[in-house]
């Protein structure tokens, strides 16, 4: 399997077990514009046979009663806000019911003298939508509704569903930086463990993990400086926090994510994958935490019975496996998981969602696996901007490649159906996202497309 990537001429080739499934363009871009000018959409919509009128202060009641017999009116409410009172307004707001056309009516009201306005009770729906730059310039077509091939993240944040941060994810991945502007208060804080106590709090067997662990390391530090790039962009894609007219906007803008370091500058290995997977099921299994699934974007090694098992352990606790298809190159033979298994997206286990990439044109990513068989769901991997750390500490944003960046989109998939559909198990999770993405001819499973508009 061909698992090469560059970054600003830098070749990284992962080794012993996992390798991080993405290529990355030097398109690096550590001074994004902190500013963005919101969307603002007119809503023409009202409610049927209701009408707003301010009458003129002072306006005796027959006046008012009058007015109100010429658009036969009923139900009459009286609005009358602290901040009228405030200032004097006794004659406030009134709200009637109409079985006039509303803008007839409208038209009556308005040609009284003693009525200042007559408005319809407007319908005003929700519209959260990125002001990320990103979004804006339409490099974030992932997520955007304009792209029929995106994810439609977009619609979602639309209608009201940005997430919410009663819902976990485990980012089982190299560290992620937790202070990047663009991810700052969407990271998990273990409520059982007292920080910097050298004690083991909530009796895990881990001191001080406040934030998660680094299996790698064999420590309490889930983020170790710019090398953790690869956790960092997924994470950006997971729960990047959108509207705040900055870098990029991820599927579910509020998460909460758990740091599960296991790969480092060497990759990682089937203990550490295990350790970390287990750290997640005993989190659910002893606290009843809500965590719902982990984002695996690496593979490699054969295949092991004993990551098999962590894996079912995970889905007996009702945590989904979001694993990475593999960059099995364009060859027909290695990228095809129904003939040469990738691990871990090829285990059987029945919480596992494989992901394959696509592009913005709506056809398989050249270098990402397939499988009739072994792929679940296609999801956006090519030309992906998140982000990544800067030097100096700064909050930078790159565009990368691979099956490391569709996995994180079906993962803040996960996360954002959760946050409107608590306490389902994770064979019903599955389930909904494979039953509401598209329907397409792409090489996998009936060709499914993430589709997250009806979230």
């Amino acid at each position: 399997m061909n698992n090469k990537f560059t970054l600003a001429q830098r070749t990284l080739t992962a080794l012993v077990f996992g390798t991080l499934l993405y290529s990355c363009q030097p398109q690096i871009d550590l001074t994004p514009a902190e500013t963005g000018q919101a969307r603002v959409a007119a809503q023409g919509n009202y409610v049927p046979g209701e009408v707003l009128i301010k009458f003129k202060s002072g306006t005796d009641d027959a006046k008012v009663l009058k007015a109100l017999g010429k658009v036969n009116a009923s139900k009459v409410e009286k609005i009358l806000t602290k901040m009228m009172e405030k200032a004097g307004d006794s004659q406030g707001i009134t709200h009637a019911t109409t079985s006039l056309d509303v803008m007839a009516a409208i038209s009556e009201l308005q040609a009284l003298p003693e009525v200042d306005y007559a408005e319809p009770n407007y319908i005003y729906t929700t519209d959260a939508t990125s002001n990320d730059p990103y979004f804006t310039s339409g490099q974030l077509w992932g997520m955007s509704a304009a792209n029929t091939f995106g994810t439609q993240a977009a619609t979602a944040w639309a209608a009201g569903n940005t997430g919410a941060s009663t819902v976990i994810i485990g980012i089982i991945d190299e560290g992620w930086m937790h202070t990047h502007a663009d991810l700052s208060g969407n990271g998990w804080v273990n409520p059982f463990e007292i920080a910097g106590n050298k004690k083991d709090d909530d009796g895990n067997g881990y001191i001080d993990d406040v934030t998660g662990w680094d299996f790698a390391g064999n420590n309490a530090s889930t983020y170790d400086g710019t090398s953790d790039d690869h956790g960092t962009h997924v994470a950006g894609t997971i729960g990047g926090k959108g509207g705040n007219a900055l870098g990029v906007a991820g599927v579910c803008w509020n998460v909460k994510m758990i740091g599960l370091k296991f790969l480092g500058r060497n990759g990682g290995t089937t203990a550490n994958a295990i350790k970390a997977i287990d750290y997640l099921t005993d989190l659910k299994n002893r606290h009843g935490l809500n965590i719902v699934a982990s984002n695996n974007s690496w593979g490699g090694g054969g295949a092991s019975s004993l990551l098999e098992a962590a894996i079912e352990l995970a889905n007996t606790a009702n945590i989904l496996f979001v694993a990475a298809a593999g960059n099995g190159g364009s060859d027909g033979i290695g990228d095809n998981n129904d003939a040469v298994a990738n691990y871990p997206s090829n285990y059987p286990n029945a919480n596992v969602i494989a992901v394959a990439a696509i592009t913005s044109a709506g056809a398989r990513s050249g270098f990402s696996n397939f499988g009739a068989t072994q792929v679940d769901i296609g999801a956006p991997g090519s030309g992906i901007w998140s982000t990544i750390p800067g030097s100096g500490g700064s909050s930078g944003y790159a565009s990368y490649n691979g099956t490391s960046m569709a996995t994180p989109h079906v993962t803040g998939a996960v996360a954002l159906y959760a946050s409107t559909h608590p306490g389902l198990t994770a064979a019903q999770l599955k389930a909904a996202i494979l039953s509401t993405a598209n329907i397409t001819a792409l090489p996998w499973a009936s060709g499914r497309r993430l589709n997250v508009s009806t979230y």
